[in-house]
């Protein structure tokens, strides 16, 4: 019998064939840890510099890794690459945890994306939202239902970055047969309450926006949330959601403003240094993945590295 779609995952393992387990639908609810894309000194990809990155994240209890998202520089992947990369995270997650693959862009991209990483043992697939010029509430859903189709109907995650499609359409695409949770990355909570109304209750809402959003979108219901910060201090993340699954958020509060400067600096240049920030961080912690590609700002500026420099030495990461 195969397996249900909420333990699919990677069938590799380090005890050999046999399948592991995860409950994906419990898993998506912790922490989706977005990886960064390591490139060499000739700006190539080089996959086998996230090994330490990932070991410490899952070691420090970060549920759900996520390969080819916007920390990953997606946009600036080829297809060719996205689809290294999936394969090669798979390998050195080696089953610990359900892997999510991001896929996007063109539908011909999209769906070859996803066929990859079903093949690499994806345990789903977040769709990054088509940001053609030219889209259509109905002809996103006919986007999804050809991803899904392409990944042979691996579980699916709605990244969805713009709310402006309205409550009904977003209902409409978590109706989409395989679609099981919601990647909210717009900064409105009472519209992700009043999605979550609408949609079937199985539906799981994840927080999208980081650590410094998950306590307003966990109140309306979201829960779990994604992460840059996983790849530079997986454990003060692991220790925000603690506080926000115990519900008590003063302390998941105190926690949020203790990396506020991180993210801070992540989102200046109108989120140009978003993954800056990231990658500038594991260069000083001696994990260089390289810079970034533009259109993303690469260095930092002097002062946004003397900010940096001054959070990682106050929290005792250098």
């Amino acid at each position: 019998m195969p397996d249900p779609p909420t333990a699919r995952l990677s069938r590799r393992t380090r005890t050999g064939d046999r399948p592991i387990a995860h409950d994906l639908d419990t898993a998506l609810r912790g922490i989706s840890g977005i990886l960064v894309t390591p490139y060499d000194a000739a700006g190539e990809i080089a996959p086998g510099r996230l090994a330490p990155i990932i070991d410490r994240a899952l070691g420090a209890g970060v549920h759900v890794p996520v390969v080819n998202g916007n920390t990953g520089e997606f946009y600036t992947l080829t297809t060719d690459e996205a689809c290294a990369m999936v394969g090669a995270v798979a390998e050195l997650v080696d089953g610990r945890a359900p892997l999510v693959a991001g896929v996007g862009r063109g539908i011909r991209d999209a769906c070859r994306l996803a066929a990859a990483s079903a093949q690499a043992g994806a345990a789903a697939l977040m769709i990054h939202q088509p940001p053609d010029p030219f889209v259509s509430a109905r002809g996103t859903v006919d986007y999804v239902k050809a991803v899904s189709d392409a990944a042979d109907g691996l579980p699916i995650l709605l990244y969805l970055r713009n709310d402006a499609i309205g409550t009904q359409a977003i209902a409409d695409l978590c109706a989409v047969p395989g679609v099981k949770g919601v990647k909210w990355a717009t900064p409105n909570p009472l519209r992700l309450a009043a999605a979550i109304r609408a949609c079937d209750p199985s539906i799981v809402w994840i927080g999208g926006l980081a650590e410094v959003w998950a306590s307003p979108l966990y109140a309306v219901g979201a829960r779990g949330f994604t992460s840059g910060l996983i790849n530079v201090w997986p454990e003060h993340s692991v220790a925000i959601h603690a506080a926000l699954d115990a519900g008590d958020y003063a302390a998941a509060n105190r926690l949020i403003s203790r990396m506020r400067a991180f993210e801070d600096i992540r989102a200046e240049e109108l989120n140009g240094t978003n993954v800056t920030g990231v990658k500038a961080a594991l260069q000083a912690l001696g994990l260089d993945c390289g810079p970034t590609r533009p259109p993303s700002a690469w260095p930092l500026s002097v002062d946004q590295k003397a900010r940096l420099d001054a959070f990682l030495a106050d929290n005792g990461l250098t």
